[in-house]
């Protein structure tokens, strides 16, 4: 032992602290590069990042999609990033895009973890089914969603009928304002939400309902959470996770979420009659009943709570903000409003309500929906997949355990495509002699086997209430008032700026 250690006590004790710290640091860059290491043989481009920190410090999380369309013109349609160890490879434009999402969707439709969502999650089999890991206990919940959702009314007359009841509330609660400006982002919130309250819960909450206000107002909370880099931090070092103050905001608001959900289910639990099916809740009671003893199934009852949680959420805040960006875009160009009101006129008339079957006859109105969900873009880059084995996206390699963003703004918005993309412009949607066209980049839904749950009940509503508001309103910008922005609050999902509005009923 003394021989072994004499040479190492012959040197000064500055010169053996610089050496020690020397392979300390040599160790630690090398076990950093071992970590971050990836296949260098046709992985996409990227920014230089920093050992440990990756992009972290580059990215601007607060409007990550217009970083990323900086970068798309420096580096192409498939670029890769690094947020300390988790590789990201970030998927731009329409064929790039498709390529991913459709043609290689059994290769790309897993998540990654979300560390910051650990908390609600116990086990494999209990994560909801918006942010479940891609494998059978995802498929049973979504396909079982589904079904259930289609029981209760999706795609048929009957819920048709009741988005258009919902849509004369709403319109009744407009006019109570009587002509006085007022912002209409909570009552749009409110109706909307309870189109997907009568499916889940069986059961609508009155405009006035001051707690169900407060829990509408949790949702700003968690989608402008989303932007945190601290959140985003949390995510790719789940230590700091249990840091306090880290993420307490989102815990917050997401915990009060929780419980009111919680709560609901609680009460139904103690009224549920399984030979009585009332609500998608019920239907979830009778599946864990099959389900019962069998520790692998994803029917259970924290299960059901996150799955109501995914529903109650995604069927509220995207489709509430389109129709927010709807009513911006119609008094920020009352010369487009005064269009789909004249459609409306002649084929609608002004006595009776708008049905699913006039869709087919409004082609401009048709077209100004879907120009508002092109315009608005409010879910840029979607939410991230991760690719679940080894496969190949124009041409480059990704490994298998990959973070996967895709872009959709770079398809709504590609100057490839659009006559105007960064212009509100119905004509994107019309030909020559004004009849509606399918545009292939029309993708707010995103695509492939994660594409949204949704999406034909949201496809339902833009139209019934957007139309019924025309009907019944001319909406314009209070008088001295300045001209709305059209700038947009980045988040999770994005939206418009605080706005105030005037009706005048037609």
């Amino acid at each position: 032992m003394g021989l072994l250690s004499a040479p190492w006590s012959l040197l000064p004790s500055g010169t053996f602290l610089t050496m020690l710290a020397l392979f300390f640091s040599v160790f630690v860059l090398l076990y950093d590069f071992m970590k971050r290491r990836r296949s260098w043989d046709r992985y996409p481009p990227g920014p230089t990042s920093l050992p440990f920190l990756g992009n972290i410090l580059q990215a601007d999380f607060k409007n990550l999609p217009e970083y990323c369309a900086r970068l798309r013109k420096k580096y192409g349609d498939v670029f890769s990033l690094q947020f300390c160890w988790d590789n990201v490879v970030v998927i731009n434009g329409l064929e790039s895009v498709k390529e991913g999402l459709i043609t290689k969707s059994d290769d790309t439709s897993d998540r990654p973890n979300f560390p910051v969502m650990e908390k609600y999650t116990f086990k494999e089999n209990c994560s909801g089914v918006v942010l479940a890991r891609y494998g059978q206990s995802w498929r049973d919940v979504r396909r079982f969603s589904l079904s259930t959702l289609r029981d209760f009314g999706l795609g048929k007359k009957s819920l048709a009928e009741r988005v258009t009841e919902e849509a004369g509330f709403l319109c009744s609660a407009f006019k109570s304002k009587n002509g006085r400006p007022f912002d209409p982002h909570l009552m749009i919130n409110n109706a909307v939400s309870n189109v997907i309250c009568s499916i889940i819960f069986g059961d609508r909450f009155e405009y006035d309902d001051k707690k169900f206000q407060k829990v509408l107002k949790l949702f700003d909370d968690i989608v402008h959470a989303g932007t945190d880099i601290l959140l985003q931090l949390a995510n790719v070092i789940p230590a700091l996770v249990h840091v306090p103050g880290v993420a307490s905001k989102f815990f917050r608001a997401q915990d009060n979420l929780i419980d009111f959900l919680s709560g609901i289910i609680t009460q139904h639990k103690m009224s549920w009659d399984p030979n009585v099916k009332r609500d998608f809740i019920d239907a979830f009671f009778e599946e864990a009943e099959k389900a019962k003893g069998d520790p692998t199934s994803s029917f259970n009852e924290h299960n059901l709570l996150l799955t109501v949680s995914d529903l109650f959420s995604a069927g509220t805040e995207t489709t509430s903000t389109t129709l927010r960006f709807g009513l911006l875009y119609m008094i920020l160009y009352p010369d487009i409003q005064s269009r789909v009101q004249e459609e409306i006129d002649r084929v609608i008339g002004r006595e009776r309500q708008p049905t699913m079957d006039d869709r087919a006859n409004m082609p401009y109105t048709n077209a100004v929906i879907h120009e508002i969900q092109r315009y608005a873009d409010i879910l840029p880059l979607s939410a991230p997949h991760m690719s679940s084995r080894d496969t190949e996206v124009n041409g480059f390699f990704i490994s298998k355990g990959t973070t996967l963003m895709f872009n959709l703004s770079s398809v709504l918005k590609d100057e490839c495509i659009w006559a105007k993309p960064y212009q509100f412009y119905p004509e994107n949607f019309l030909d020559a002699k004004g009849e509606f066209i399918k545009r292939e980049a029309f993708i707010p839904f995103s695509a492939g086997r994660r594409v949204c749950l949704g999406e034909q009940l949201a496809r339902m509503e833009l139209f019934l209430f957007f139309t019924t508001f025309l009907q019944q309103f001319n909406f314009f910008i209070p008088r001295a008032q300045p001209r709305p922005s059209e700038e947009t609050i980045q988040g999770t999902i994005r939206a418009p700026m605080p706005y105030q509005l005037c009706t005048e009923v037609r």
